[in-house]
């Protein structure tokens, strides 16, 4: 063989052993990743069944259920729009209160409790986590487009049909051109 087949074939096996170690770091990367998902993002079977995720949103007010043993702790998360009931035993963050910014990390069980390993509350009174606030904001634009649709099923079901002014497009006239 020459000298030049030799190289040749060094560098295809070099490359060929490079692509398999990137592959391997990146399935090791990806399966220690924890995504979040907002409780309308668990309703919708969006978050993984047979892995730890991170579920992000508000303590729901009057949620908090603490048990005799002084660790275990019902409370529910909400985005506004969805509820997901949770479960933690431990010692909750101070800061950890109704109405607040959460994000827990754990699983959910098979009757749709989220089994929480860890919960993280927001650290002062103006942080919220971009992943709660970005699902906040999703949940309350959802929850007015339904509201918007419901109000157009009733208007057009009484027969009297508005079209907002929001939706109304401008007309262009002979003049305008």
């Amino acid at each position: 063989m020459k000298s030049r087949h030799k190289r040749m074939v060094f560098i295809v096996v070099g490359l060929a052993a490079l692509a398999g170690a990137v592959g391997l770091i990146m399935n090791a990367l990806n399966s220690n990743i924890n995504h979040f998902f907002s409780p309308t993002e668990v309703h919708a079977d969006a978050a993984p069944k047979d892995r730890s995720f991170r579920l992000g949103g508000l303590v729901e007010v009057g949620s908090i259920k603490r048990e005799d043993d002084g660790l275990t702790v019902h409370f529910r998360v909400t985005d506004n729009a969805e509820v997901v009931p949770v479960i933690y035993t431990g010692i909750l963050p101070d800061l950890f209160r109704e109405g607040e910014g959460v994000v827990a990390q754990g699983k959910i069980s098979s009757d749709g409790v989220f089994m929480a390993d860890e919960v993280l509350a927001k650290h002062d009174e103006t942080y919220m986590p971009p992943e709660v606030a970005d699902a906040l904001e999703k949940a309350a634009l959802a929850k007015a487009k339904a509201k918007a649709a419901t109000e157009t099923e009733a208007a057009e079901a009484s027969g009297t049909v508005e079209t907002p002014a929001a939706f109304q497009m401008p007309v262009k006239t002979q003049e305008g051109i």
